[in-house]
């Protein structure tokens, strides 16, 4: 499914679609880069080691990883014939998915791209009979946080993250985990 990114003019000429083969070199590009540019000096070693695993386990078979058929996704944000966004939905339960890898190229951050991807990110999970929209972001991503609280997330915890997975960087960063009631909102 293709669709305009929504109805803000600053969002004319975007588009928002699933992923293809095509992509999966600019889809990594856009992971590395963000990644690398979040990356505090201290911890730069954990990132790139991080990258690593989540490019080997998920960002290199997103195909497989965020497989429609099994209740995910990976949709791409492209502005004027450039990928200049992404996200993944990951399942978690019959009612409960999670958001997942939403990246906006830095160089295009504050252009409303991430609320783009954001509310779409809303209106697939809704499509996928989701009523609950899951997902936690480290601290270092201040304008994530931001965007979350402002489009009705709420936090329930707050963690530091020790060990590295696909899914932290661990080494001691904070995460914030949020929730959306979409169901609430659906009403």
């Amino acid at each position: 499914m293709v669709s305009p990114a929504n109805e803000d003019p600053k969002s004319a000429g975007r588009i928002i679609r699933r992923a293809e083969e095509s992509d999966r070199e600019a889809i990594i590009n856009l992971f590395v880069t963000v990644n690398r540019r979040l990356a505090p000096p201290e911890l730069a070693e954990n990132f790139e080691a991080y990258i690593e695993l989540c490019l080997e386990q998920e960002i290199r078979p997103f195909l497989s990883y965020y497989d429609p058929a099994i209740g995910n996704g990976l949709w791409v944000l492209i502005d004027c014939g450039e990928l200049v966004g992404m996200y993944g939905l990951e399942c978690v339960s019959p009612e409960e998915v999670e958001l997942r890898r939403m990246y906006v190229d830095p160089d295009r951050r504050r252009g409303g791209c991430g609320r783009d991807l954001l509310r779409h990110a809303e209106r697939s999970a809704l499509a996928g009979s989701y009523r609950r929209l899951v997902l936690s972001t480290a601290e270092l991503q201040k304008e994530a946080i931001a965007l979350y609280k402002s489009e009705g997330f709420r936090l329930v915890r707050r963690e530091e993250a020790q060990k590295e997975t696909n899914k932290t960087i661990g080494g001691g960063i904070v995460r914030y985990h949020f929730e959306k009631d979409l169901a609430a909102d659906a009403d």
